[in-house]
């Protein structure tokens, strides 16, 4: 990865995107975008969509959700703490000790997430798991008054943002889900354009994805593609306490992962494998025996359906605040995706 396409990915992964408030990391991807390509809009949905030889055939659809799981501001009580909601699913045990951050109008307001300590707890507290609802952020302020005067109901809440390279390429941060798949979808379409396509490439830095798949259906509405790809984090299997045998052996810095199985085309899958092995990318397989909880469950079902592929990033810990993901996974999941769309043209086939 050079140090071009590795600002664009600290910039994404620093810019705040819970689910219905993407506009900062979209802003990032139209700034990164503009560089390459003069076909670029933003629909009153919030998707971005990048296009390359927009007019080409067939029209290739590929998809990364830029959005991000977080809180939501519910109630401020009158001594000045904030009581939330969930923006998408947490675990919230991992809340507890975070650092976070409040973007209000007026920029972001520092808090932080804890609880009563330890001192004080009895034995049964000690026994309770919390539940958001018991959650609350304290931003440091006298009274109720002044917590109103800086933060407003529904202002989202992100834990504290941040990029971390750690050793073997390996890299930490929160919004890896799913920031990495917005830069491998816009980072393949600006290898693309560098080059000679047949087809019409549209990358789309989709929204909402954790509240719904919403954005990529009102996306795909648009573009009425022929094929799509749907990039996405994956969990990795690497670490404690994750049985194979029953998520299958997925490994952070072993290449992206292919899926198979009834949401993905097998013609499509054929050709990324293939693609693949001309180009000594590495990848590795995974099956998925129903509907993706992802974009690619509403991308195949596109008004007379979509050729649909699924290519995702390894992920330990995901929706966590240390989110772990490979950067070489990324680079080659681009590298690997920009073959394929290269490859194509108005005589491809898809029926399987």
């Amino acid at each position: 990865m050079d140090s071009i396409s590795l600002q664009f990915l600290k910039d994404l992964l620093l810019a705040p995107s819970p689910s219905g408030y993407e506009r900062p990391v979209q802003d990032v991807v139209r700034r990164y975008a503009s560089g390459f390509t003069e076909s670029i809009r933003t629909d009153w949905h919030g998707n971005v969509i990048v296009g390359v030889n927009p007019t080409g055939s067939p029209r290739i659809m590929l998809a990364g959700h830029c959005d991000q799981i977080g809180l939501l501001v519910k109630h401020i009580d009158d001594r000045g703490f904030l009581w939330v909601h969930a923006i998408g699913g947490w675990d919230p045990q991992v809340l507890l000790g975070q650092d976070v951050q409040v973007w209000t109008k007026n920029g972001p307001i520092p808090g932080v997430i804890a609880r009563k300590a330890i001192h004080l707890q009895t034995p049964d507290d000690r026994k309770v798991v919390p539940e958001i609802k018991n959650l609350w952020v304290d931003i440091a302020v006298r009274d109720g008054a002044e917590a109103r005067s800086l933060v407003s109901i529904g202002d989202p809440i992100t834990v504290q943002l941040g990029f971390r390279e750690l050793r073997n390429g390996f890299a930490a941060a929160p919004g890896m889900d799913n920031k990495v798949g917005a830069w491998t979808v816009i980072s393949a379409a600006e290898r693309v354009s560098r080059e000679n396509p047949k087809a019409a490439v549209f990358a789309v830095s989709t929204v909402q994805e954790e509240i719904g798949l919403r954005g990529v259906q009102t996306s795909a509405h648009q573009i009425d593609p022929q094929l799509g790809i749907v990039v996405d984090v994956t969990h990795a299997t690497d670490c404690p306490t994750i049985d194979e045998n029953q998520f299958g052996r997925i490994k952070v810095g072993q290449g992206p992962v292919l899926y198979r199985g009834p949401n993905v085309n097998p013609v499509l899958f054929d050709q990324l494998i293939a693609k693949a092995a001309q180009n000594s990318i590495p990848v590795q397989v995974n099956g998925l025996a129903s509907a993706a909880s992802n974009d690619a469950a509403q991308l195949q079902l596109t008004r007379g359906g979509v050729a649909t592929g699924l290519v995702c990033i390894p992920n330990r810990y995901m929706h966590s605040p240390v989110e772990v993901i490979s950067l070489q996974d990324l680079d080659q999941a681009a590298e690997l995706i920009a073959q394929f769309c290269l490859s194509v043209d108005s005589k491809s086939d898809f029926t399987p």
